[in-house]
């Protein structure tokens, strides 16, 4: 019977089996360090990507902030060229008012009243001056009471002691200006009130 040795034929094959494991380790580890690799450039580009991203929205803030800042800076010059526009129009409107007052100031004034000083601050109008008798005061009041430019008088002081010793009463009353507008809105409501009573006439 003829003896056959598998010594070397087992050693051969567990070399080879040492081999293709080391072969196999070699392997799985390259796979492993390109799969950091790519997983790690893959990384840096996205967060390349984002600092991009947040470059441009930077720089776009900055923008909107110049554009807001220049804005602003419109709308004060706005306001204060509106402002001038007011001051401009309130002088234009009061110099009418300002000869309209005084023309009232002397139309009120009755007979054997005289008037001393005049004092304005805002609407409200200081009166002083000499008057015959305590009842041309009176009537005085009553006359700016029914006049279109002045309103509310108003006696803050009267007295008989006249230095000069020409028996005249001396008196210092207050009373407000009416402004244009106040005026016009009496006249249109007149206006308003007449048209509504010819309207009931045609309807009778």
């Amino acid at each position: 019977m003829a003896r056959i040795n598998l010594l070397p034929w087992r050693e051969n094959l567990r070399k080879k089996r040492q081999q293709d494991f080391g072969v196999a380790i070699v392997i799985s580890l390259v796979l492993v360090v390109v799969g950091v690799g790519a997983a790690h450039f893959y990384v840096e580009g996205m967060i390349k990507h984002q600092q991009q991203r947040n470059n441009f929205l930077k720089k776009e803030i900055a923008l909107m902030d110049k554009k807001i800042r220049e804005i602003q800076a419109l709308e004060k010059t706005k306001a204060r060229l509106i402002a001038r526009m007011e001051v401009i129009q309130d002088l234009q409107s009061s110099r009418p008012q300002v000869v309209h007052l005084f023309d009232e100031i002397v139309n009120t004034a009755p007979d054997g009243v005289y008037l001393t000083k005049l004092e304005q601050k805002g609407t409200t109008l200081t009166l002083s001056g000499r008057a015959q008798s305590n009842a041309r005061v009176s009537a005085y009041m009553r006359n700016i009471e029914k006049s279109a430019y002045l309103k509310r008088p108003n006696l803050q002081v009267i007295s008989n002691k006249d230095k000069g010793g020409a028996g005249l009463s001396l008196f210092t009353l207050t009373a407000k200006q009416k402004s244009v507008a106040q005026k016009k809105g009496t006249k249109t409501g007149k206006s308003r009130k007449k048209k509504g009573k010819k309207g009931k006439g045609g309807k009778r």
